[in-house]
């Protein structure tokens, strides 16, 4: 059994929230023991602040601090599975890469109010559900499965993800989806309400 370290690179505006310090995260994957190398300086004194487990206990998120630069980033310790398949949607082969993920799950949140750890928590969900589908499954499969989450995290979040994965052609096809979230039962009561948001520029 071994063990990989892995910083998660989430979308560039994500980071720009992370850079005052209180988290970050960078996109690093390392697997090099216990030598942790500093993403920024490149020095290997560094300092754990802070361990937890992820919800579904399949990995352990770890705060470091670099003690020369004072530089603060996220490792993930975890363990490696077989390599798991994934079809696109020309019929080609590639392994899953869970950066690509992370990174498409926060540029539908970009600017949503959704912080880094429940994105992380949703991410460590989705992955979950990949990783026990079997050793091979398709993009469509893996896009149904982070709209499942998206669409009871955030409906803008969930439309800005279904208009790609869905590949949404005109403006009829968004409001069919907008009726369709305003039909269903919220199951999170605290869920903001898609239409009762403010517009600004057109833009919701």
């Amino acid at each position: 059994m071994r063990f990989s370290l892995t910083s998660e690179l989430f979308h560039a505006s994500t980071a720009k929230l992370l850079a005052s310090g209180r988290r970050t995260a960078c996109s690093v994957r390392l697997v090099l023991g216990h030598i942790m190398r500093c993403p920024k300086c490149g020095n290997n004194d560094d300092k754990v602040i802070d361990s937890r487990s992820s919800r579904d206990h399949s990995s352990i998120r770890r705060r470091r601090v670099c003690l020369t630069c004072a530089f603060r980033f996220t490792t993930y310790e975890q363990i490696e599975r077989a390599h798991l398949r994934v079809v696109k949607r020309d019929r080609t082969h590639e392994r899953f890469d869970r950066r690509e993920l992370s990174n498409s799950v926060a540029k539908a949140c970009e600017k949503r109010g959704i912080g880094l750890i429940v994105l992380e928590q949703t991410v460590d969900e989705i992955v979950h559900e990949i990783e026990t589908h079997g050793g091979e499954i398709t993009t469509a499969e893996i896009g149904e499965k982070v709209l499942n989450k998206l669409r009871d995290l955030d409906e803008v979040a969930y439309l800005r993800y279904a208009s790609i994965h869905h590949r949404f052609e005109n403006v009829d096809r968004f409001v069919e989806e907008i009726q369709a979230l305003a039909r269903r039962i919220k199951p999170n009561v605290l869920q903001r309400e898609l239409f009762n948001e403010p517009v600004k520029n057109g833009r919701v």
